[in-house]
């Protein structure tokens, strides 16, 4: 009931401020447009006295203006019904009058409006004013020929009255109009309102943890408002399926953890017991339970700290921005020849030899320990998987993706290599190719998760591939400082 009237709300409200807009706007230019029409009108009538007093002076001539009775034989053979016609001087004094011929009487008209306007641009024009010798309302159109000016006037009767009046016909027409649009923009707020009372429904559903369907999905229009509002819907579908994920990640973790942690426990107790139990075991069966001891301990020690690692990565996963503020810039070169000096005598021991192949100058901005750690579980996984390889080559070129410039590093061994359907899931978490051996091997299954980590943590990318020839290569790249 709370999303009908919400949405009731918001249609009213939609509709009352644009229909008040769209009101306010038809109204301004009605009346804009009565002002002009009637404007026009009066233009008309002026222009056609203006035409009078033209005919006259090129009739009679300008220095004949003034003759009585030229005058008024002009007036009385173009005589039109309620026409008064005056010829007044620059001062303002009346000195020929058609209605009046004592113009004496007449007094000073230079403050006339019309009078002024003729003066000051030629000819001018006054609208309802009342004459004062006849006491009729005229309206008045004076044009300057030389040294005087003629004026034509015309009684504001009630003919006169509606000719100069706008014609409504056109107030009506948008009144039609107004009405017919605010019909279409109630269709139009209540279809979005709908649409939107539908989104908000979903939102709520989804707010209140109840079981959602794709029926409201199916009702959003097929225009820009349902392409927002399916990409809102499929957001939250992804962030919905993403938590999830993150639940069964973190759920697997903790089974495979408990799995992983439980043979070295059980072994360990195993031994204990056994020495416990008998206080006259040998000295040197002794010393071999408490190795097996300290050896199952390590293997824990280890699978805890990559453990950790992890749960670092993941902290920096969401927290990536404060994170990356820390990053500085890195010498790669550096650190992989660090990682090289510290494994130098298990690389022996297994008879790899290792090779760089990159520039001198190798530098990115990140964590420093965390770009050791891809290099060290790299060489680690080698040393651990790749049983008779005989070399391990590290090479490292630029390349540009997406504008934006990367290093590429491969990884590679000559050693017997993963089988094609096992390459997409090495950087999982504990998968393992095969188990039981590499148990024995002392792997955790989390070394190479560990990697993809800390790379997409410096915004870059892994793959595993098969190297030409046999054995495993790892490519990742981290971007350029």
């Amino acid at each position: 009931m709370a999303t009908v009237l919400r949405s009731k709300s918001f249609q009213r409200n939609l509709l009352l401020s644009i229909g008040g807009v769209f009101l306010l706007f038809a109204v301004c230019f009605s009346i804009y447009q009565y002002q002009r029409e009637k404007e026009y009108k009066i233009d008309i009538l002026h222009s056609r006295l203006q035409m009078y007093n033209y005919e006259m002076a090129q009739t009679l001539g300008e220095d004949s203006l003034t003759n009585s009775q030229l005058f008024r034989d002009y007036v009385s053979r173009h005589q039109v019904e309620g026409l008064r016609v005056s010829v007044i001087n620059l001062e303002g004094r009346v000195i020929l009058d058609s209605y009046d011929t004592n113009v004496d009487s007449l007094g000073n008209h230079l403050r006339r409006t019309e009078i002024q306007q003729a003066l000051k641009v030629g000819n001018g024009y006054d609208i309802k004013r009342m004459s004062q010798s006849t006491h009729e309302t005229y309206f008045y159109s004076a044009t300057r020929f030389g040294h005087v000016i003629v004026r034509a006037a015309v009684p504001y009767s009630a003919e006169l009255t509606r000719s100069l009046q706008a014609d409504n016909t056109y107030i009506y027409f948008a009144g039609v109009l107004t009405l017919l649009l605010g019909v279409v923009l109630y269709y139009i707020t209540h279809r979005i309102s709908r649409h939107i009372g539908y989104l908000r429904e979903f939102a709520v559903k989804a707010e209140r943890g109840e079981e959602l369907d794709h029926e409201l999905e199916r009702r959003l229009p097929d225009d820009e408002l349902g392409d927002i509002s399916h990409t809102i819907i499929m957001l939250y579908w992804k962030l919905r399926h993403s938590e999830e994920d993150k639940l069964r990640i973190k759920r697997q973790l903790t089974q495979n953890a408990a799995h992983e942690l439980k043979t070295p426990a059980a072994s360990i107790h195993w031994f204990l017991e056994s020495i416990l139990d008998n206080p006259d075991m040998r000295e040197d069966q002794k010393k071999h339970f408490l190795e097996r001891c300290y050896a199952q301990s390590e293997r824990m020690n280890k699978l805890l700290l990559d453990m950790s690692a992890l749960t670092k990565l993941d902290d920096l996963d969401d927290h990536k921005a404060i994170a990356q503020q820390a990053y500085r810039q890195v010498d790669v070169l550096k650190v992989i020849q660090g990682v090289l000096d510290d494994t130098s005598l298990q690389l022996q021991d297994k008879g790899i030899t290792p090779s760089l192949q990159m520039p001198q100058h190798v530098e990115v901005l990140g964590d420093q320990s965390l770009i050791y750690s891809i290099f060290r579980n790299l060489v680690d996984n080698a040393i651990a998987h790749a049983t008779g390889a005989s070399y391990l080559k590290i090479t490292c070129s630029e390349i540009e993706i997406e504008g934006r410039h990367y290093y590429e590093f491969l990884v590679r061994d000559d050693g017997p290599g993963v089988e094609a359907q096992h390459l997409e899931h090495l950087f999982e978490r504990f998968y393992r190719i095969d188990k039981g051996r590499s148990r024995k091997l002392g792997g955790t299954g989390l070394g190479l998760a560990i990697v993809k980590n800390a790379v997409a943590a410096h915004g870059g990318s892994t793959t595993a591939l098969a190297t030409p020839g046999g054995g495993l290569t790892i490519r990742l790249t981290l971007a350029r400082f």
